[in-house]
């Protein structure tokens, strides 16, 4: 046989083919999944939203002693345990899970002003309490009036808008493609109205598959809201590993779940391709791609194992540059990080889509 002539697959390293990048290198021996686009100050801040995973990447920060931004933190001398049941240091803000393109839209414009708490859906339960659906687990009991729930959530956009212009870094992971909208204000929800809080109406309340363009849509308006407020902010996607709880598709769950998870992994790789200031981090691909042969699913096939966390997280790690200078001067955690960091220690994680595995009564 012939010399073979040359192309440019014969300059192409190890990891762009299978057998080199994969296959022999193993689970554990991956490497170069990722490397962060920035050169980011060694003392650059953090902030998280979005998904139930979304959390691991606080903690992983903070057990690091980074800087994770947790810019509405409890009031002084809560016990971690009762922080955590009100959603306190869950997330860099008090927002609740963001599942959707959509929420985070929703924030932005709360944060920046051009919505105010008066759009918002709230919902007075049969005890006289009021819960806003846009955070309807964030306090149990629900707040004893309006004015309160209102004020609560206008505190949590000031946090949200702190997290926006001080933060280096906005991770944000997307989870859900599906969601529930009111077809009367055009709020979307965390959760469908009457699987936690609120009352279903089927004349009002109606599911939504988000579509690739609405996704791509949403995020880039949300993201133009935030550059608006902080042009030097950098925004890392990720995808959320952990499957769907419950799917009103009319599809299997299996099926749904591979939809929406392809959906916005090409969401997030397209922003990262569109702007220097987006980046994306395979989370997603590190649990769920072929080469994990699931070994980082717990026994439901959901959960992801503290294992598969820790992987994902030295992945992380490995591909952020934090060459740049400090810019600030060593201080000592204040007691908004000291107790952040204590609350950090409990490990479940705060996630409103369980609440649909309640009604499964199989």
């Amino acid at each position: 046989m012939g010399e073979k002539s040359d192309n440019p697959y014969r300059h192409l390293p190890a990891k762009a083919f299978w057998r080199t990048g994969v296959a022999e290198a193993g689970l554990f021996g991956l490497s170069q999944l990722w490397s962060s686009a920035w050169t980011l100050p060694a003392d650059a801040q953090f902030a998280t939203f979005g998904s139930c995973f979304a959390q691991h990447i606080s903690r992983a920060l903070i057990s690091r002693k980074m800087n994770w931004l947790n810019a509405e933190p409890a009031p002084g001398r809560t016990p971690p345990e009762l922080a955590q049941k009100y959603n306190y240091g869950v997330f860099s803000a008090r927002t609740g899970n963001i599942y959707t393109a959509a929420q985070l839209l929703l924030w932005a414009r709360l944060a920046s002003g051009a919505a105010g708490t008066d759009s918002i859906e709230y919902w007075t339960d049969e005890k006289g309490l009021v819960h806003d659906m846009l955070r309807p687990k964030i306090e149990p009991q629900g707040f004893v009036s309006r004015k309160e729930a209102e004020a609560s959530v206008a505190s949590t956009a000031r946090a949200f808008a702190r997290c926006i212009t001080e933060a280096d870094v906005l991770v944000f992971t997307l989870g859900l493609t599906e969601g529930w909208i009111n077809t009367a204000t055009g709020q979307s929800y965390s959760i469908c109205p009457g699987t936690g809080v609120g009352t279903f109406d089927e004349g009002v309340h109606a599911f939504h598959n988000y579509t690739y363009p609405e996704i791509l849509r949403d995020l880039e308006a949300a993201l133009a809201i935030m550059w608006q407020m902080n042009p030097d902010l950098h925004v890392l996607l990720t995808v959320s590993p952990v499957p769907l709880v419950a799917t009103a598709s009319g599809d299997h769950v299996l099926v749904a779940t591979q939809y929406s998870k392809s959906v916005l992994r090409a969401v997030a790789g397209d922003m990262a391709r569109s702007h220097a200031q987006v980046d994306y981090f395979p989370s997603y691909e590190i649990i769920a791609a072929p080469s994990s042969r699931a070994t980082f699913f717990e026994p439901n096939m959901r959960a992801i194992a503290h294992d598969g966390v820790d992987l994902v997280m030295r992945h992380f790690f490995a591909g952020l540059d934090l060459s740049a200078p400090s810019r600030r001067a060593g201080a000592a955690p204040d007691a908004g990080r000291a107790a952040a960091e204590a609350q950090m220690q409990a490990e479940e994680l705060v996630c409103e889509e369980m609440l649909l595995e309640t009604f499964n009564e199989r």
